[in-house]
C-alpha cells in the first residue's frame, strides 16, 4: 500500500498541479515518507514551493510531552518559511496566515479516536479554508485503530478541542474521510481533496488498519510510542479525566492504568465479575510502575496493564472503551468514596469536569457513579449511538 505522501510525490500530475502553487504543510514528526524523509524535505525536494507551515498540538516537531502546553511561532532553521502553531495562542489559523498560501496539504498521522485533538484541527482548518477560498488536501493514511467504532456520541453543546461534532470516541475513519464527514456535517464550501492510499485494506490481518511490516511507526505525539497504545487509546485517554494514573511517565503510556492506593488484581477480577463479556480480545495483566513525571510521580503504583497485541489480540472482539469503563466501575464498586475524577479546565473546558469533556456528555460518569447501573445500560446507550454512526459515516468511506 501506499500513503497520500508517497503517492503524491509518485505522480507527475498530482505534483503539477501545485507547480506555481504556494503551498503550506500541516504536520508533525510522523508526516514522512516511506524512506522516513519528512514531508517538508521531501515536497520541497520535489520542487513544491513551501511557503508556511502548522504545527498542531505537541508542535511540528513533537517536542512538548503533556496536553496544555503551548508551542510558539518560529522559523523553520532550513528552509526559513514560518511555522505557525495551532496550538500556541490561537487554535484558529489567523487569517493573516490564511494569506501566506493557496494549497493547504494537511500530512498527520491520527489514532482513530474523537478527542486526539488533530480532528478538530482539521475542521478548523477547513473552516478558515472556506472563508479564504484556499484549497485543502488530506494526504491520507491508515487509522491504526481500524474500522471499528465504540462509545457514546458527543451530546449537543460539549463540542470542544477533543469534541469537534457529534460522533462516537472511535469512529474507524481515516483522516481524509473525516475531512468529508465534517465539511457534509458544517456544510462548508471548500475546495478538498483527499489523495487516497492505493492497496490500503482497514480490515486486513495482521495490522488491521495499520500496516505492520510495511511501515515503521513515528510516534505522532510524545505518548502515542507504539500500534498498541494506538488500538488501546479510546479507552485509557479517560485516563485523563480521572485521578488514576495512565502511564504517562512510564514506557507504555496509555497502555495501563493504576495508583498507589489501589489493587490491581482485586480491579481485573472485579472487571471480571462485572462485565467479563467486555474484556474479550485482549488481556489484562497486574503489574507494578513508577511514573517519572505526571501523576503520582515517584510513587510505586499498582497497575492494569492492557494487552492488545498478538498473540492476544482478536481485533472484532476489542473494546477498549468499555474494557476502561469496566476499570473505573470496579475501582467504585470496590472502594465507593474513592477520589476518582479530576476537577480542572481539561483542553480549556472550563466549568466542567474532565471526564465530561472527554466523553463529550456525562453519561458515562453517571454511569459509573451509580451503583445500580448494569454493563447492559451502558450497553443500551452506546450500542445505539454505534449503531447510528456506522451508518452515518458510510457515504464517507473511501476504503
Amino acid at each position: 500500500m501506499i500513503f497520500g505522501i508517497d503517492r503524491l510525490l509518485a505522480d507527475p500530475a498530482l505534483l503539477g498541479q501545485l507547480k506555481g502553487r504556494r503551498v503550506a504543510l500541516l504536520a508533525h514528526p510522523a508526516s514522512v515518507t516511506a524512506d522516513l524523509i519528512h514531508a517538508v524535505d521531501a515536497l520541497i525536494a520535489a520542487g513544491v514551493t513551501i511557503t508556511a507551515a502548522f504545527g498542531p498540538q505537541h508542535g511540528m516537531k513533537g517536542d512538548l510531552q503533556d496536553n496544555m502546553m503551548e508551542s510558539p511561532d518560529y522559523r523553520d532553521p532550513v528552509h526559513g518559511f514560518p511555522v505557525f502553531s495551532l496550538y500556541g495562542e490561537v487554535r484558529r489559523p489567523r487569517d493573516d496566515w490564511m494569506d501566506t498560501f493557496d494549497i493547504l496539504l494537511v500530512d498527520l498521522q491520527d489514532l482513530g479516536c474523537r478527542i486526539y485533538t488533530y480532528v478538530t484541527t482539521l475542521l478548523y482548518v477547513l473552516e478558515a479554508a472556506a472563508q479564504h477560498g484556499k484549497s485543502v488536501w488530506v494526504l491520507d493514511r491508515p487509522n491504526p485503530a481500524g474500522r471499528p467504532v465504540e462509545g457514546t456520541t458527543l451530546q449537543p453543546g460539549w463540542e470542544s478541542f477533543v469534541g469537534a461534532g457529534p460522533m462516537p470516541m472511535r469512529h474507524g475513519l481515516t483522516l481524509g474521510e473525516m475531512g468529508l464527514w465534517l465539511i457534509d456535517h458544517f456544510r462548508l464550501d471548500v475546495d478538498y481533496r483527499v489523495i487516497e492510499m492505493p492497496g490500503y485494506d482497514p480490515e486486513a490481518a495482521p495490522g488491521f488498519g495499520w500496516p505492520l511490516g510495511q511501515r515503521a511507526w513515528i510516534n505522532p505525539s510524545p505518548n502515542a510510542p507504539n500500534l498498541s497504545m494506538a488500538r488501546a487509546y479510546a479507552g485509557t485517554v479517560m485516563l485523563e479525566g480521572a485521578t488514576l494514573s495512565e502511564g504517562r511517565g512510564t514506557t507504555r503510556p496509555l497502555e495501563l492504568f493504576g495508583a498507589p492506593d489501589i489493587d490491581a488484581r482485586a480491579v481485573i477480577a472485579e472487571m471480571q465479575r462485572l462485565a467479563r463479556e467486555w474484556l474479550t480480545g485482549c488481556v489484562l495483566r497486574d503489574m507494578w510502575f513508577q511514573p517519572t513525571f505526571h501523576k503520582h510521580v515517584g510513587q510505586l503504583c499498582s497497575g492494569v496493564q492492557i494487552h492488545c497485541e498478538a498473540p492476544h489480540y482478536d481485533h472484532a472482539a476489542f473494546r477498549p472503551w468499555r474494557v476502561q469503563a469496566a476499570g473505573f466501575k470496579a475501582i467504585r464498586s470496590l472502594w465507593p468514596d474513592y477520589d476518582l475524577w479530576r476537577d480542572f479546565p481539561y483542553e480549556y473546558a472550563f466549568g466542567k469536569l474532565p471526564i465530561d469533556t472527554i466523553n463529550g456528555g456525562p453519561a458515562l460518569r453517571h454511569w459509573v457513579d451509580d451503583p445500580a447501573a448494569t454493563p447492559g445500560d451502558l450497553d443500551t446507550i452506546a450500542g445505539a449511538d454505534e449503531a447510528a454512526w456506522r451508518e452515518a459515516r458510510r457515504p464517507f468511506l473511501i476504503y
